[in-house]
């Protein structure tokens, strides 16, 4: 069990909010982007990802976004449509702005990049108007991805929602999500970062992540214990901490900490394990698994999504993710 309170009554398990894109993926894998001729195209963005994960573990999940008015935009309703995520969230921008596209770099397993075009991007057009209380207040919980507070209009639409899921007990995941390229500064980003996190009841990020949210007010740098205590001050309940290849810690309000370590794969990228642990270990909590559970599931998520090719395409059935977690091999950490 978690100390987390979800209410069953709703219609929705997951509404998430925030950036809708397009990952174009190399084809070519082990050369530089300047050798690579052909990509697949998936949907991308990691609370569409998230969304995905957790509507492909059969969940109800919904989202709350904007799309480019064109085949992409189109691209990305349907392909959401079609994994039975709720639409009626999402606006359709009409000044002309475009989807956001990520190429990726697959230059061997431990080195990975992604290049992305960002410049008048549909998503970040989010308006207040278009987040609807009702909405919001037919889910257990709301997923806040960190990418849509870079930009006004969004930020403020995100913040709205955080009121919305406030006034009526929705359970509030902050994805930290941190795209340095998508900021005017670190001192920005802080900010409002600090204001999202103050509101929610479960946050997920990198240690890297916690660092630059702390630099304002802890210029030494923080440990895992500082930075979880700082959130129980709030509304947190559990604070998730990932420190890549050696696992994760998640510490809960009560004083207790877990850590979770990974399974073996054959890595193809790095790209994707974020959202993948997310949207399992979300999944895991909601069904009111124990925190350590919950993170296994995580682990073995993140572990499936690295050796396939996408990253919403390779977000794991439920069936596929127990076989994973009983048959893998679970390492320690």
């Amino acid at each position: 069990m978690n100390d987390l309170l979800f209410n069953d009554a709703r219609d929705y398990d997951l509404i998430a909010i925030g950036r809708l894109c397009i990952d174009l993926n190399a084809n070519e894998t082990n050369r530089p982007m300047e050798e690579t001729n052909t990509f697949t195209k998936y949907v991308g963005g990691s609370p569409a990802n998230i969304a995905i994960g957790s509507a492909r573990l059969g969940q109800k999940t919904g989202f709350i976004g904007k799309v480019s008015d064109d085949q992409m935009g189109r691209f990305i309703t349907q392909y959401l449509e079609n994994d039975n995520i709720n639409t009626d969230g999402i606006a359709v921008d009409k000044t002309g702005a475009v989807t956001g596209l990520a190429f990726t770099e697959i230059k061997s397993p431990s080195e990975c990049s992604i290049l992305m075009y960002r410049d008048n991007v549909a998503d970040l057009l989010l308006h207040p108007s278009d987040v609807k209380e009702d909405y919001i207040k037919r889910t257990k919980a709301l997923l806040v991805s960190g990418t849509a507070l870079a930009a006004s209009p969004s930020r403020e639409a995100v913040l709205l929602a955080l009121e919305y899921a406030v006034k009526h007990n929705v359970v509030i995941i902050f994805d930290l999500d941190y795209r340095p390229y998508t900021w005017k500064d670190e001192a920005e980003t802080a900010v409002y970062y600090n204001l999202v996190a103050e509101k929610c009841d479960v946050i997920i990020g990198t240690r890297e992540e916690f660092d630059m949210m702390e630099k304002l007010v802890n210029i030494e740098g923080s440990d895992d214990q500082y930075t979880a205590s700082k959130w129980f001050s709030y509304r947190a309940k559990i604070v998730v901490i990932k420190h890549g290849g050696s696992g994760s810690v998640a510490y809960t309000k009560d004083g207790q900490s877990h850590r979770s370590g990974i399974y073996k794969t054959e890595v193809l990228k790095t790209f994707g394990a974020g959202d993948s642990y997310a949207s399992a270990f979300i999944y895991g909590l909601m069904k009111g698994e124990d925190v350590s559970e919950a993170m296994k599931m995580g682990s073995a998520s993140a572990s499936i999504v690295i050796s396939r090719h996408s990253c919403s395409d390779a977000m794991p059935t439920l069936e596929e993710l127990i076989n994973h977690m009983n048959t893998g091999i679970y390492v320690s950490v």
